[in-house]
């Protein structure tokens, strides 16, 4: 009978990674994970409490109507929309019903125009981060500093913008247990679920800044790699991610 003997040389022991990425990544890649089990069981609860109430009743009001003149007579949009049964505690409120400002538009009715363009600085920025992982693995210590600075700048307006958002809300009498729309679940989950993004997103932002200060003195050139930009890229792409998921489940359903 014939022995066979089995080499262990290439097992893992510690040195090499078995998915051939460094403990850096790994970890990323981990945290990662556990975030998006966070993310995943609050968007699951909202959806839960959503559709434990009866949808909203359909109503069509043209794009770029002047909502305070219309309803003018009636005390105001939304007290016109409860007296119509549009906001009720019932139902749960139409988001393009709710999110319907846009800064220096006041009064005209635009559905989820503001919060669109909130999703287009995320995503462009996403584009930037990738440029700059680009140009780390090439070694382009200034396209690296250019595209991070481009980066940073969309960050900070997607928190400006979502900072905007949330006065409108406030001042239209949404509170952590109280919403005008409806059910008062919706202002608090809301608040809870964009705010937990939004701390997200400006993590994210002091990340890049911290990576974009060291890359301007040199650090990763003489490290002698880029491999910071890469697992700050993929926490930035991931943040972009989740506000795919949160812009779905708030806005469109």
């Amino acid at each position: 009978m014939s022995e066979t003997t089995i080499s262990t040389e290439k097992t893992w022991s510690g040195g090499r990674s078995p998915f051939n990425v460094s403990y850096g990544k790994l970890m990323m890649w981990i945290f990662l994970l556990s975030d998006a089990f966070t993310f995943s069981s609050l968007l699951v609860g909202y959806g839960a409490i959503r559709y434990s109430y009866p949808s909203p009743p359909e109503f069509e009001i043209p794009v770029f109507e002047d909502v305070h003149h219309m309803f003018e007579e009636q005390g105001g949009f939304i007290e016109a929309l409860t007296e119509q049964g549009i906001f009720s505690e019932g139902h749960w409120p139409s988001p393009d019903m709710v999110f319907n400002h846009f800064p220096f538009a006041h009064g005209i009715h635009l559905p989820l125009f503001f919060v669109s363009l909130m999703t287009f600085i995320l995503i462009f920025s996403s584009v930037t981060m990738v440029l700059a992982v680009e140009a780390g693995q090439r070694k382009a210590r200034g396209e690296v500093t250019k595209y991070m600075i481009y980066t940073i700048i969309g960050g900070f307006a997607f928190l400006g913008c979502q900072a905007w958002e949330w006065t409108q809300f406030i001042h239209e009498g949404a509170t952590l247990n109280g919403n005008p729309f409806g059910p008062w679940h919706f202002a608090a989950l809301f608040f809870l679920v964009t705010g937990f993004h939004g701390f997200h997103v400006f993590s994210g932002v002091v990340l890049n800044i911290v990576i974009l200060i060291n890359n301007m003195m040199g650090t990763y050139e003489k490290r002698g790699h880029y491999e910071m930009i890469e697992k700050t890229g993929l926490y930035w792409h991931f943040v972009d991610l989740v506000w795919v998921f949160v812009f779905t489940f708030f806005y469109l359903i």
